[in-house]
């Protein structure tokens, strides 16, 4: 089964995109069961809700804002280590083309 922390295996910044809240909603509540939490502590179904997440081998998750949109949007602008986006739902689904 494919999960969030397998995610963590993929060389480069993870960026997680959420396409509707049904799929945000089976997100975060998949990152909680596996440990992940938000940088000060907060469960992940806790948090406030966003339709991109990046993924941190700390087992934290962080919703992007501004800055991060505009980076999902215009990966080879990205300095440093590789952008891969992935669509949550697509990967959830075993779909074989979930990398944006």
């Amino acid at each position: 089964m494919r999960t969030v922390s397998n995610l963590l295996n993929l060389e480069g910044r993870v960026y997680v995109y959420l396409a509707s809240n049904n799929i945000r909603q089976l997100f975060l509540r998949h990152a909680e069961e596996e440990g992940f939490t938000f940088p000060d502590g907060t469960m992940p179904t806790q948090g406030r809700t966003d339709d991109i997440y990046t993924l941190h081998h700390d087992w934290t998750i962080n919703s992007v804002g501004w800055a991060g949109h505009m980076a999902y949007h215009n990966p080879d602008c990205v300095v440093g280590e590789p952008l891969i986006r992935v669509d949550y739902g697509k990967y959830r689904s075993g779909s074989a083309d979930y990398i944006v």
